[in-house]
């Protein structure tokens, strides 16, 4: 029995709603159909339904401030007044029509590629200029080692902090008047810094702002307090990561400072353990300390050692991250020591904002039963919570029905036959010698296929996907309700396929994809045709802005019973003499964009997804392709966050990469996509994955991710994207032939390929169009000064 009453609280919820209701409204406002008062009503509406929810739950709080248009970093940009001077915004600019010019990017004067003419667009203009014009977005990167993507903060040497918007005072005031007792949250002082950019021509180091950044924090916690907020939830997740001394040295002055300014500090910390950063943590100026004991459950028996009796502690023992229903008994196995050696306050939660999970079991009827009873959403884990603390203080009685519930769904899932196949084992332990190698090294394959594809020198290309149109959409909706049948579907995804090809001949391309017209989503695809894999109907988390994600759930044995892409992909190399990609997804990315069965190590996982791969790898050259890309943009989000145990994940993540591609011949190319990562700190894991040609975003950093592969003279081929396609913005060939000319200076031009930076499925085809005709220009133009030099 804990010694004080049980708080249970949230540290976040999502963002989209139940049915995606603010990605429609975005996407509405972008394209001009509703104005920001509109979008704005939306915004009010889901955050009440989620505060309500929350109250529904019987949590002691509701939290405010975790609620966002595009990304929460962004409005910690304007909450902090550090909107990056490149924009030029002036005073007249509404803060919305700021907030979306950095998050999207804004059009040049020659058009708006987003909207059609007459049309308002997303950054507040009607197609006259605006602060901003021609400006590309903020570069956008993983949000730890999660799929979710934050927007990075750009600073400079002289970057002043103030206090920019009123919007989360609002947000408070708006809970208070529906009834809520408030817990705001902010990203601490510490984590802001960490994740943002230095920019400009002198070199500083971000350190040296905070005691520019700290007084505008004590402003908002004084706010807070002046508005009747009692406690606030500050996220310093970095305290999780391997830290300079500085970095750990300026936390205890900085929390002293903050302190003394406003409501109770609940200092939030989660994703990682905290190692030796712990008793830091425990110590620190604040009223309380929220650890992820999802992740680090061995960390608390020390934190309730060191963590003073007077200071609050939160367990997060529902997993934030991960759609599996909590074993309320291993929870109270983990929180009854807790509870009897801190004798202060001690609160459940989650382990870290419900951002992560989708919003709610509710409408997933398709899902069978028995499957269906080893979930929770986010809905049903502020359940769980409370379920778990009222167990905890004796609240909830043992013979409670929804305890007996909870443990029938744990033995059924332990229990299920549908879990393990032992097929799939068998082949795992049969695995012969030498399964992840190449037949030969990389010079000779690079011969071989150089000989047999002909490509001219900086070869161009895309990475896979092209345009998702409403027709597309709807074809494939159509034929998944049975409304169109199978013939006609087909012909229409070939009638796609092939205006695919068309207008990459026309445009110029060296080395052509089919486009994907029958691909819901990248991972989901190659789910729905992989035993092992089970798909919900409004299962969408947030992955960036307004792009919703529907992870597969991954509940057993993985095996390939058919082939996934063959026939799509040999009809369309039927329509051209050029090479064509067959496209992939890799193991590792599948994987990590899954919400994973959590019985087993991941890397068994992997390394069962790798051999179906594989499969499908040799399947595609027996038919004839040349060329196959398996794509990893998430090998380096699946990083744990401490360095000790990068090893031994990049071991087996590399492995099963290997497996994947190293079932073919020399002459067959092998290529590989990574995107919106830091990659220099694992470059040689990344050259031991051995892929023929790997293309890698690098066009929002301006090249700079590109330098680290010219340092360490990556031995392979490699295509830097050219253009953002994450942004409406349309650049001109000059741009990209200067983002060229920046990647010849490090790669050289025989290994350099010419490709944008990501998919083009959410963009539309005059944009689509304009750019890789821009793109062609630009490579054609190099290769003209090369020929001549």
């Amino acid at each position: 029995m804990a010694a004080s009453p049980i708080l249970t609280h949230t540290l976040g919820f999502p963002r989209m709603g139940a049915q995606r209701e603010l990605k429609l409204a975005l996407e509405r406002h972008w394209r001009g159909e509703i104005d920001a008062a509109a979008l704005e009503a939306v915004g009010a509406q889901l955050r009440a339904r989620h505060w309500r929810a929350q109250r529904d739950a019987g949590l002691a709080f509701a939290t405010v401030g975790d609620f966002a248009y595009y990304d929460h970093m962004a409005h910690h940009i304007q909450l902090l007044g550090c909107e990056s001077p490149r924009f030029g915004f002036t005073p007249g600019t509404p803060e919305l029509a700021r907030y979306f010019a950095m998050a999207r990017g804004v059009q040049t004067l020659s058009g708006h590629g987003d909207h059609a003419p007459g049309s308002t667009c997303g950054a507040g203009c009607a197609h006259a200029p605006h602060p901003g014009e021609g400006q590309p977005a903020l570069e956008m990167t993983k949000w730890f080692d999660t799929n979710y993507h934050y927007l990075v903060p750009e600073l400079h040497a002289d970057t002043a902090f103030r206090l920019g918007s009123e919007r989360l005072f609002a947000e408070v005031a708006e809970a208070q008047a529906l009834g809520h007792r408030v817990k705001a949250q902010l990203v601490g002082p510490l984590t802001f810094l960490w994740l943002s950019k230095e920019k400009g021509e002198a070199p500083f180091d971000r350190l040296d702002l905070l005691d520019r950044l700290l007084p505008v924090y004590a402003q908002i916690l004084a706010r807070l307090k002046a508005e009747g907020v009692e406690w606030v939830q500050i996220d310093e997740p970095i305290l999780g990561l391997d830290l300079p001394a500085s970095w750990t040295q300026a936390f205890e002055p900085a929390y002293w400072q903050l302190g003394k300014a406003g409501p109770q500090v609940l200092l939030a910390t989660y994703f990682s353990p905290l190692e030796n950063h712990l008793r830091l943590a425990c110590q620190l100026p604040v009223a309380g300390l929220h650890v992820d004991a999802v992740r680090a459950p061995q960390e608390l028996t020390g934190v309730a050692d060191w963590l003073p009796a007077y200071k609050v502690l939160s367990v997060g023992v529902v997993d934030g991250r991960n759609i599996w229903r909590t074993d309320p008994d291993a929870a109270l196995a983990l929180l009854r020591p807790v509870a009897a050696k801190h004798t202060g306050p001690l609160w459940v939660a989650p382990s870290c904002s419900l951002l992560h999970v989708p919003v709610s079991l509710a409408g997933e009827d398709a899902l069978d039963l028995e499957l269906r009873g080893w979930l929770a959403f986010a809905t049903e884990k502020l359940d769980e919570v409370a379920l778990i603390a009222g167990l905890l203080d004796g609240r909830v009685a043992v013979n409670d029905p929804r305890l007996a519930a909870a443990r029938a769904a744990i033995a059924s899932r332990r229990a299920s036959p549908r879990v393990h196949r032992p097929a799939v084992a068998a082949r795992l332990e049969a695995a012969p010698e030498g399964c992840d190698r190449r037949r030969s090294p990389h010079p000779t394959r690079q011969q071989a296929q150089r000989a047999r594809l002909r490509l001219p020198p900086l070869p161009t290309t895309t990475i896979g996907s092209f345009p998702q149109t409403p027709a597309i959409r709807a074809a494939r909706a159509a034929h998944r309700r049975g409304v169109l049948g199978e013939a006609a579907y087909q012909a229409q995804m070939r009638a796609e396929i092939e205006h695919a090809v068309r207008k990459q001949e026309e445009l110029g391309l060296d080395v052509l994809v089919h486009g994907e017209a029958e691909r819901n989503d990248m991972v989901e695809y190659f789910g729905e045709q992989l035993d092992g894999f089970a798909f919900t109907a409004n299962g969408w988390v947030q992955s960036y802005g307004s792009r919703c994600v529907k992870p597969p759930v991954l509940y057993g044995d993985v095996a390939r019973p058919h082939a996934m892409t063959v026939d799509w992909t040999v009809y369309a190399q039927s329509l051209t003499d050029k090479p064509l990609k067959g496209m992939l997804t890799g193991p590792v990315t599948i994987l990590q964009w899954s919400f994973v069965r959590d019985d087993q190590p991941r890397s068994r996982t992997c390394e069962q997804i790798a051999w179906a791969i594989r499969d499908e790898v040799v399947d595609l050259e027996a038919a004839g392709i040349a060329i196959v890309q398996i794509d990893e943009p998430a090998i380096r989000e699946g990083l744990p966050l401490r360095r000790t145990g990068w090893k031994p994940y990049l071991d087996w993540a590399t492995r099963a990469f290997r497996i994947s591609a190293c079932g073919v011949q020399d002459t067959t190319q092998i290529h590989t996509h990574m995107c919106y990562s830091e990659f220099n700190d694992i470059l040689p894991e990344i050259a031991a994955m051995d892929a023929d040609v790997i293309t890698i975003e690098t066009s929002r950093s301006d090249m700079e991710l590109l330098r680290g592969f010219g340092s360490f003279k990556y031995p392979n081929e490699i295509g830097p994207g050219v253009y953002d396609i994450h942004s409406p913005r349309i650049p001109g060939s000059q741009e990209m032939a200067r983002l060229l000319r920046k990647a010849a200076e490090v790669v050289p031009a025989g290994n350099l390929w010419v490709n944008p930076d990501c998919g083009l499925k959410t963009r539309n085809w005059p944009e689509t169009e304009a750019a890789l005709r821009h793109m062609v220009q630009a490579a054609r133009a190099l290769r003209s000064a090369m020929a001549s030099a």
